[in-house]
């Protein structure tokens, strides 16, 4: 049994909490057509790659001007950095960008989300004091400063982000 929650676990999954209900309210009506809508003609989206799967636009330094992302590479993004914090905070080795790969439109990826919402849960859900006091090892590299409670705080705070991108993507394509 996991140990009682402690005030910051506690702030910690009432913010993902409120974040997850207003991300659930734009999942539940996402439809497959709207992954791939390009919302402008500089785009970044997710695309077929020779073996078949789907392969994200990427640049190493960020363009200018940025690229309006699509639904499909938000979901991408979200898949990728959730991933790579869950394996941190699970003593797991990285995942690599590159090996993350979008599931595809609809259903797939909207399960992929919820399964990564199952497992950190289980992370906001047993993390322990000692643990939120720790060093974070993932996203600032360089900031020995930084908690584990600020690498989850970040996470829920990216997350309400690219969850804001996909509901204004899906309320403009709705209207469009």
């Amino acid at each position: 049994m996991p140990a009682p929650a402690t005030a910051t676990a506690t702030l910690l999954r009432r913010q993902f909490d409120l974040t997850w209900s207003l991300f659930e309210y734009h999942l539940e009506r996402l439809a497959p057509d709207d992954f791939l809508w390009e919302p402008a003609p500089l785009c970044w989206t997710v695309r077929r790659s020779p073996d078949g799967a789907w392969r994200p636009d990427w640049a190493d330094s960020e363009p200018d001007p940025v690229p309006v992302p699509t639904i499909a590479w938000l979901t991408w993004h979200i898949g990728w950095w959730w991933g790579v914090t869950l394996d941190h905070a699970q003593g797991r080795p990285p995942r690599d960008r590159t090996s993350v790969t979008w599931p595809g439109e609809g259903a797939p990826t909207i399960a992929w989300l919820y399964d990564l919402r199952t497992q950190w849960l289980t992370v906001l859900d047993d993390v322990t004091d000692t643990e939120l006091d720790a060093p974070a090892p993932f996203p600032w590299p360089d900031a020995p400063d930084r908690t584990v409670a600020d690498m989850l705080a970040w996470a829920n705070a990216e997350l309400m982000k690219n969850a804001a991108e996909i509901g204004q993507l899906r309320m403009l394509r709705a209207a469009s």
